[in-house]
């Protein structure tokens, strides 16, 4: 069991500084359990804590996970250059806590990602020692053939990469689609395997991270959704 100040609480759940919180219950914003509460001072225990704040319940949570289903010309970071930030795509809180995306997406790649306030978490999910399959469904410029899949299932060489990567599975999919599986991560690294297999990526959409799918999450473009730990857990899963 877990307590704390209610005024801690709501600070650590994106609702604002302490300051702003403490006010927040000076003005009977916020209740538990239908009780409207009056003393930012008292101490809560945080254990399955469901809060209302302007009348919108929030389920306490130590930190957050979510999936989100990324539109194309959304930028994957806090200070964009020329699309908006994916950030602008969840609730304010979400900022005020420091949630961050898990790695990055082109402005013009769609599809999965994970974003959090956890560092930790963050950190193994991007570090490239983990391998963990990513699939892509990738359009291409030039009809797909035989030779391009064998080509990328062999693996091609990429400027400042010390030996040539492959992909895990390569499918073709259209007459210029693929699904490609990669566990490397390497920037642009679909687009890249693309043009140094003489074609060129014309679209690209990320449809899962381990075992873990957007078909699964249900989520249309723009959505997201939290995850929990049976989901987190299929991110390890190939």
């Amino acid at each position: 069991m877990t307590t704390l100040s209610l005024d801690r609480i709501l600070q650590s759940q994106g609702f604002g500084t302490r300051k702003y919180c403490r006010a927040l219950v000076d003005d009977g914003d916020v209740a538990i359990n239908g009780i409207t509460q009056t003393n930012y001072r008292s101490t809560v225990d945080t254990s399955n804590l469901v809060l209302t704040v302007f009348d919108e319940e929030w389920l306490y949570r130590k930190h957050v996970y979510i999936a989100l289903n990324k539109p194309v010309n959304i930028e994957c970071s806090r200070k964009p250059s020329h699309h908006p930030s994916v950030l602008t795509l969840l609730p304010e809180q979400f900022t005020w806590r420091d949630v961050q995306p898990v790695g990055r997406l082109d402005h013009d790649t769609t599809g999965m990602l994970l974003l959090s306030d956890d560092g930790p978490f963050i950190h193994a999910q991007s570090s490239p020692k983990r391998h963990v399959p990513k699939i892509y469904q990738a359009g291409t410029h030039d009809p797909v053939t035989p030779e391009l899949v064998a080509q990328l299932l062999a693996g091609v060489k990429l400027h400042d990469e010390p030996a040539p990567l492959a992909a895990l599975t390569c499918i073709q999919r259209g007459t210029h689609q693929l699904e490609i599986v990669l566990e490397q991560g390497k920037y642009h690294q679909v687009k890249r395997m693309l043009a140094a297999a003489g074609n060129h990526c014309t679209t690209l959409h990320r449809s899962a991270i381990g075992a873990l799918t957007l078909e699964s999450l249900g989520l249309a473009e723009g959505e997201w959704c939290y995850l929990e730990q049976a989901q987190l857990d299929l991110l390890s899963a190939g």
